[in-house]
C-alpha cells in the first residue's frame, strides 16, 4: 500500500506563490509514479503535473508550463509542486497520486493512477 498526504495549501493572492509538498509511504518508492490533480468546483479533476520517482522527467499541462514545477526529495520521500506565478483560475482543491509499476503511465488520466492524497486547497484571489 501507498498512502500519500499532501500541505501546503492555502489562500494567496494572484502573482504570489505556493510549494505544496506530497509525502509518501507504504512501498518501496523506486517504483512509483507520481502526479498532481486539481479540481475546481463544477469541474473534473485536471492533470497538473507528473514525474516518475526516481526520473528527472516532468510532464506538465499547458496552462502551467512556464509557473508550476514538479520535484522530488528522495531522502524525505517527498514531491513537491512549486507553483510561480498563480492566476485566480487556479483555484483548485490539488491531489497528489502515485501508481506502483505502471506498464504504461497514463500521466495525464485520473483513472491511471491508484494511490490518491486527502487534497489540500488553493485559493487564490485578486
Amino acid at each position: 500500500q501507498v498512502q500519500l498526504q499532501e500541505s501546503g495549501g492555502g489562500l494567496v493572492q494572484a502573482g504570489d506563490s505556493l510549494r505544496l509538498p506530497c509525502a509518501a509511504s507504504g512501498r518501496p518508492f523506486d517504483y512509483l509514479a507520481m502526479g498532481w490533480f486539481r479540481q475546481a468546483p463544477g469541474k473534473e479533476r485536471e492533470f497538473v503535473a507528473a514525474m516518475h520517482w526516481i526520473s528527472d522527467i516532468t510532464y506538465y499541462f499547458d496552462s502551467v508550463k512556464g509557473r508550476f514545477t514538479m520535484s522530488r526529495d528522495m531522502a524525505k520521500n517527498t514531491v513537491h509542486l512549486q507553483m510561480n506565478s498563480l492566476k485566480c483560475e487556479d483555484t483548485a482543491v490539488y491531489y497528489c497520486a502515485a501508481v506502483y509499476k505502471p506498464i504504461v503511465f497514463r500521466y495525464s488520466q485520473a483513472d491511471g493512477y491508484d494511490y490518491w492524497g486527502q487534497g489540500t486547497q488553493v485559493t487564490v484571489s485578486s
